[in-house]
């Protein structure tokens, strides 16, 4: 990783995963285009989209897994009916993000080394860089490398592992 918010130390899994959620609200966010290296070596590039104060109404996550007895669905969910999913910043490196954005103040194409909208998080020098003060993303889907939150409440929290489970989308 660059000099991203909460830095990965971690290789990837040669898996990606799905991330969605009915609304996603952050005070701000900052990306740049990274790249997530796997366990295997493989190299996957990412926009590295850092979020501070992030509530979500509802969080789906699940990915297909290869295991000795068949492929299992590995999913999670929380939020809904137990109330929202908050996190004091959450850091996801996608590959593919889509929904209806509404940003407040934003900066297309400012240098990543000088992104300031979710502290300690920016890219190299000369690279793009993307930040926004206060977004709304709703229908959120995403596929994602990896993703990190400092201070996660997830009300609601179910896991289920099991062969022909169904994937968040």
């Amino acid at each position: 990783m660059s000099q991203g918010a909460m830095a990965a130390s971690f290789a990837v899994s040669g898996n990606h995963f799905k991330v969605g959620s009915g609304q996603l609200s952050s005070s701000g966010l900052a990306s740049y285009v990274d790249v997530d290296k796997s366990g295997d070596g493989k190299q996957h590039p990412v926009s590295l989209l850092a979020l501070q104060d992030v509530s979500l109404s509802d969080i789906c996550q699940s990915t297909q897994v290869k295991t000795p007895i068949g492929t299992m669905v590995f999913r999670l969910t929380a939020g809904g009916e137990a109330g929202p999913v908050t996190a004091d910043r959450l850091v996801i490196d996608a590959d593919d993000l889509t929904g209806d954005a509404r940003f407040g103040s934003a900066q297309i194409g400012r240098d990543a080394s000088t992104l300031d909208a979710v502290p300690d998080t920016r890219g190299e020098p000369g690279q793009f860089g993307l930040q926004v003060e206060d977004v709304n993303v709703s229908g959120v889907q995403s596929r994602a490398w990896s993703a990190m939150g400092g201070n996660f409440k997830l009300k609601g929290m179910r896991i289920s592992v099991g062969p022909g489970g169904e994937e968040c989308f």
